[in-house]
């Protein structure tokens, strides 16, 4: 039988880019997004969230093979911190138990080379406590000050992401029931939500110097795509708790030696 998918962020980058590609590999796959995908929800809300479940249970008839968790924000606002930390989790978590008749269960998240980047320690805090309220309401500090500030929300959420799956991943409910969870760092993807920072090429030039990518520069979403599509694949049955950064260099540049 072919395998059946959940990908949240269906609708554009590389969350599209990732259904284009299963779909040409035979997959079924369930697309999630707040537009233009089989199953619509807002992520941004436990309404939303609740509601990704309930239909993604009821198109699947109650079994799917892998999660992708795509969807995100990097707008300078708390609605960037309810979809890429709490969004992304309740999905993940959500959606595990339908994981249960699968032969071959899989799991990744998409995070950020901008992990690496300057943190909010207090905003970080927050999320890994898994106070949600606590976090929008420190977005919304943050916010305040968009050129100073605003683009701590981004980071933190994704350095929260990767802290999560790394401590999640060896646990009972992933490793112990057979469930490879992961994730994925990409660098600069083009795609439309990096559309406005690339748009030029003295853009392109000023982000490669706070991004480097000695390997082949800014990439498509099909090179994420084809790394997801393998993390989720019967063939991965060791990987557990990677984050995996498909950056063109840019973790082995500003990490150097260190390894985390």
């Amino acid at each position: 039988m072919p395998r059946t998918s959940v990908i949240t962020g269906a609708a554009s980058g590389i969350g599209k880019a990732t259904k284009d590609l299963l779909e040409q590999r035979g997959e079924r796959v369930i697309g999630v997004d707040l537009h233009d995908a089989e199953v619509v929800a807002d992520l941004s809300t436990a309404e939303g969230r609740a509601g990704l479940v309930d239909a993604v249970r009821k198109v699947s008839g109650g079994r799917i093979d892998a999660i992708y968790a795509v969807a995100g924000l990097a707008i300078p606002a708390p609605a960037t911190v309810a979809v890429n930390f709490f969004g992304t989790v309740a999905s993940v978590d959500g959606l595990r138990p339908l994981l249960a008749g699968s032969e071959a269960p899989r799991a990744v998240v998409v995070s950020s080379m901008a992990a690496l980047m300057a943190s909010d320690d207090e905003l970080v805090a927050l999320l890994t406590a898994g106070d949600e309220p606590g976090s929008v309401a420190r977005a919304g500090v943050l916010a305040k000050e968009p050129a100073t500030t605003g683009g701590l929300i981004y980071s933190s959420t994704k350095l929260a992401l990767s802290r999560w799956v790394r401590r999640q991943a060896s646990t009972a409910a992933w490793a112990g029931a057979a469930i490879p969870l992961n994730a994925v760092a990409p660098g600069v993807i083009a795609t439309p939500m990096t559309a406005e920072l690339i748009d030029t090429e003295e853009e392109r030039e000023a982000l490669l110097k706070m991004v480097p990518m000695p390997l082949n520069g800014i990439a498509e979403p099909i090179v994420v795509a084809r790394l997801l599509a393998w993390l989720n694949s019967a063939e991965n049955t060791h990987l557990c708790g990677q984050i995996v950064y498909v950056d063109g260099g840019s973790d082995a540049v500003l990490r150097g030696d260190s390894v985390w």
